[in-house]
């Protein structure tokens, strides 16, 4: 092979891609340096080649991996595994992208009343069993969870990664949160605990996805209105004396085979415009 063989080849591999490769050839010109770098080149040095510089090079380039596997160590430890590697493959981009998505937000239903009654060591034990269960449900499907707000929760199906019937996936995500939720109450009521319930709102469409925050401190997030109707939905759910539910593009996803009932045109809180709600059979 060539050099720009083996350039090419460790690009493609994921075991060879962050090595650090400094090319030394005879060649020269410009269009030769520049095909090395689009190739994933650290450097470009001529023959001869001055030991000197190739030391100050090689360190040079072991330095900036060093803090390139340091940053995705950090990331891996705060953002989901699919959001970090959008970060990496985009350079660490802060880019905004339209996307088409599906917003679940989950909540657990009185849990202030709930905290006031325990220790804050309980409540602690509590949202850990909770988020634990909650995270397994919505990876599960293929989602991510990009928002943890106390005992609330928003996850997205779609992004940063596209993902088909993210409808779908998000209505399943959410009847098996309330499955988890039982098998976790049979356990609680076994230690003589109060049941806990959850309210789940779903919503469809489109969103700007984007990195929002500084290039020291940044999260992953969608805004628009999909992410306004699947919240509003979530904080409905008491008035609908129901478990979960969607707006009529999430339904629209879902096949025939899934019960839901149609509750007409609801106006939500903060919304200039009704919107036409479903639930989610059980």
């Amino acid at each position: 092979m060539s050099g720009f063989e083996v350039l090419e080849r460790m690009q493609a591999d994921p075991a060879l891609h962050d090595i650090p490769v400094i090319v030394t050839s005879a060649l020269e010109g410009e269009a030769h340096v520049v095909r090395c770098r689009e190739l994933g080149a650290e450097d470009v040095l001529g023959n001869p080649v001055n030991p000197v510089i190739l030391r100050a090079r090689i360190g040079g380039s072991l330095e900036r991996k060093r803090l390139r596997d340091q940053l995705k160590a950090q990331v891996g430890r705060f953002a989901a595994t699919e959001v970090a590697q959008d970060l990496e493959a985009s350079g660490f981009a802060m880019r905004a992208e339209r996307r088409e998505v599906t917003v679940l937000f989950v909540d657990m239903r009185g849990f202030t009343s709930l905290a006031e009654r325990q220790t804050p060591e309980e409540t602690i034990e509590l949202l850990n069993a909770y988020n634990t269960r909650m995270f397994e449900a919505v990876s599960g499907q293929g989602g991510v969870v990009n928002q943890i707000i106390g005992d609330g929760l928003m996850a997205l199906f779609g992004a940063p990664r596209p993902l088909p019937d993210a409808g779908l996936r998000a209505a399943r995500c959410a009847s098996e949160m309330l499955d988890m939720i039982d098998l976790l109450n049979v356990d609680r009521g076994a230690a003589g605990s109060p049941a806990l319930s959850i309210g789940v709102g779903i919503a469809t469409g489109q969103v700007i996805a984007s990195y929002t925050g500084t290039q020291r401190r940044a999260t992953y997030t969608c805004i628009g209105h999909t992410v306004n109707v699947a919240t509003r939905l979530e904080t409905h759910i008491r008035a609908a004396a129901r478990d979960v539910l969607m707006d009529l593009a999430t339904r629209r996803a879902l096949p025939d085979a899934i019960g839901v009932q149609p509750l007409g045109q609801v106006l939500l809180k903060g919304k200039l415009e009704p919107v036409e709600v479903f639930a989610l059979s059980r």
